[in-house]
């Protein structure tokens, strides 16, 4: 439970931070608001390195995790439809992300 908290907590921080940036530079936000999104960039780093699991799993596990919360985050906050492609990727991909935090014996 404690893997997939610190996971999502660290995907919000990282996906908003990075729409954060992506919006000043894109220039249809302030630059307080690219601020902002750098802060949630360098709390994303703090928040990952506190996953109890090996690096290499918790940032593979966690690539998956990105992919969906993007997905939903572009949905919620840029009018983003994803189309069944990008469905189906991300159905792979959250199936990936389980057979590596729970496939096998630990």
């Amino acid at each position: 439970m404690k893997v997939m908290v610190l996971m999502l907590l660290s995907g919000l921080l990282e996906v908003g931070g990075g729409y954060g940036v992506w919006r000043w530079m894109k220039g249809s936000a302030s630059l307080l608001v690219g601020l902002v999104g750098l802060l949630g960039l360098g709390l994303y780093g703090i928040v990952a390195a506190l996953e109890p699991l090996p690096f290499g799993r918790a940032f593979a596990a966690y690539g998956g995790v990105f992919v969906l919360i993007s997905l939903v985050f572009s949905g919620v906050f840029d009018n983003f439809r994803p189309d069944r492609w990008d469905l189906a990727g991300a159905a792979l991909v959250g199936a990936g992300v389980l057979v590596m935090l729970y496939g096998g014996s630990r």
